[in-house]
């Protein structure tokens, strides 16, 4: 259950809250006692910017913002984002079950605290039979102008869409294969007055998509293909824009199996990128932007078993494009390769995949950011950029040349799926570029997906990485 961010005009007797408070401000104003002036001057003294008063039945945070108004305004809204996750652990440690913020003033800042202490509240508790564990915050009441109120019911809607994504990366495959996974998303999209179509198995053979049809071979579960579609009426884009998630389930890596040990542990998280996108468009629905999008997501585990596709074989994809199979583990650009080409019917004005597709982009920069390339013209790109730093899912755009694409040429077919030790993040995308007529660019996911450790308000475990950017660069699109 996703926290509440309620408008409430001003704190109750005994709700705790916090104070912003910088060089210009006097303690004696936020109605501190001589004694706790006392304190919190002792802490600043000892260079505590942030402060934690227990008054027993409240806590008081301060947190003294001179040295964040000296960064721009990215790094800023990631320190309140991160003062939120601080909140929020005390908060719950001590058994609290709300918190009162002001954003009167400082509309933008505490927003982002808000933000921080929700998504920072997330929990996937689902399968715990002792639930002793469970947060005890419920609610972050916020006093804000009638003006820009709707941003408090747009902070929901984030919010509520990123820990949807995250648990459908939690969730272990036992629960969510294919078929579940495209029930689920219906099931949101419809809720949200987003159009949903499910193909099955005998639709994705009648369309001849041999990449998914390929990569689904080894299981007993049949693939789907989920198509979502958001168009209002006042849409600012004539031409869609086209977002595109990898929705492995589980990946094994098949009969190429995952050599090194452990790394078959997470990869229930292999479907983050349709996860992603269709959070994403249900959250665009909510909040009502008026912007033209559509969501394709592929679906099926990878597994050894059964009539699996074997390292040698040539598969045949949607566009009629043929791929040389050298390992079965690089399944995800096999799916997405039909997905792009599919795109090609709505006549896009840009494309954005979304895919845990790599160990090499992981390697590269690891959790901290997402690895993208592709074609987009530079404008598109800073667009992109702006958005990443804006949300704190930063973006590290990878060199695209030419080049890389000679490294997946094949002898027995038009390509292959791998192409050797180097570049490989890079000869991926080059892969996927072949399906593609349109502006496009690719996200390589894979680092900050899933962790294996908490990271501030972006937890432990599935992140959302991607929902919050996409939603970031649609509203900016949208003015």
């Amino acid at each position: 259950m996703s926290i509440q961010i309620i408008s409430q005009g001003k704190a109750s007797k005994d709700q705790s809250q916090l104070f912003l408070i910088n060089k210009k401000d006097k303690l004696v104003s936020f109605g501190f006692t001589k004694e706790e002036q006392t304190y919190i001057q002792k802490k600043q003294k000892a260079g505590d910017a942030y402060v934690l008063l227990n008054r027993f039945n409240q806590l008081v945070f301060v947190q003294f913002t001179e040295d964040w108004e000296k960064k721009n305004t990215a790094e800023q809204l990631e320190n309140y984002r991160n003062l939120g996750n601080k909140i929020c652990s005390a908060l719950n440690a001590h058994q609290y079950q709300d918190v009162f913020l002001d954003a009167t003033q400082n509309t933008t800042e505490v927003l982002a605290v808000a933000e921080g202490i929700a998504l920072s509240n997330y929990q996937f508790l689902k399968y715990k039979s002792d639930q002793k564990k469970a947060h005890t915050l419920q609610k972050i009441a916020v006093a804000i102008d009638a003006k820009t109120k709707k941003q408090l019911s747009d902070l929901q809607i984030l919010v509520d869409a990123v820990y949807k994504a995250r648990t459908w990366v939690n969730e272990p495959q036992s629960y969510l294969d294919a078929v579940v996974f495209a029930k689920e998303m219906k099931a949101l999209a419809t809720s949200a007055g987003v159009s949903c179509e499910v193909l099955n198995k005998k639709q994705i053979e009648a369309l001849k998509m041999g990449g998914l049809l390929a990569v689904n071979k080894g299981s007993i579960t049949p693939p789907t293909f989920t198509i979502l579609e958001y168009k209002p009426k006042n849409a600012k884009n004539k031409k869609p824009l086209v977002l595109v998630g990898k929705g492995v389930v589980y990946d094994t890596g098949g009969l190429s199996l995952k050599p090194t040990p452990n790394s078959m542990d997470t990869m229930k998280c292999d479907m983050g990128g349709g996860a992603a996108v269709a959070s994403a468009i249900v959250a665009i629905a909510q909040a009502q932007l008026p912007y033209h999008v559509i969501a394709l997501i592929p679906a099926t585990d990878n597994r050894p078993g059964g009539n699996a596709y074997t390292p040698g074989d040539v598969v045949t994809m949607f566009d009629g494009q043929t791929v040389e199979v050298l390992n079965t583990d690089a399944e995800g650009r096999m799916l997405l390769g039909d997905a792009l080409a599919y795109a090609k019917k709505y006549s896009p004005s840009l494309v954005l995949d979304f895919a845990t597709l790599t160990g090499a982009a992981a390697a590269a920069i690891g959790s901290f950011g997402t690895v993208c390339m592709g074609t987009a013209d530079e404008s598109t790109k800073a667009a992109l950029k702006e958005a990443g730093n804006t949300v704190h899912e930063r973006l590290v755009e990878f060199p695209f040349w030419d080049d890389y694409a000679k490294l997946i040429n094949s002898d027995l077919a038009d390509m292959k799926n791998i192409g050797g030790p180097v570049g490989g993040a890079i000869t991926a995308g080059k892969f996927l570029e072949k399906f593609t007529d349109y502006p496009w660019m690719h996200f390589d996911i894979a680092g900050p997906a899933y962790l294996n450790a908490a990271d501030s308000y972006r937890g432990k475990h599935g992140t959302g990485v991607g929902v919050r950017l996409i939603v970031e660069l649609v509203k900016q699109l949208s003015k």
